[in-house]
């Protein structure tokens, strides 16, 4: 069995209305990563992913990049300990 790990990232630039939440849904979806996805009210976007190492580095990785009509210009990321969160959700 895999370790489970937990990353909180928030994203800058814009990335609120260019369908970044449902973007990453899929993208978390896909790669089995529990968690999930806010804008938040400073405009920046706000998400927690749960699950195995590579699959979360991996969705960490597509962030820097978001969907293809955001603009990403920073992505901040903190360890936190996994809560077993069960799935993916947009908030």
């Amino acid at each position: 069995m895999q370790e489970r790990i937990r990353r909180r990232v928030v994203v800058s630039g814009r990335v609120q209305g260019v369908a970044f939440r449902a973007a990453t849904r899929v993208h978390a979806r896909a790669g089995a990563v529990a968690g999930w996805v806010r804008n938040l009210a400073d405009g920046r976007v706000e998400a927690v992913f749960e699950g195995d190492a590579a699959a979360v580095a991996a969705l960490i990785a597509w962030c820097h990049e978001g969907p293809s009509w955001a603009r990403v210009e920073h992505v901040d990321v903190w360890d936190e300990a996994p809560e077993g969160l069960p799935d993916f959700r947009v908030r």
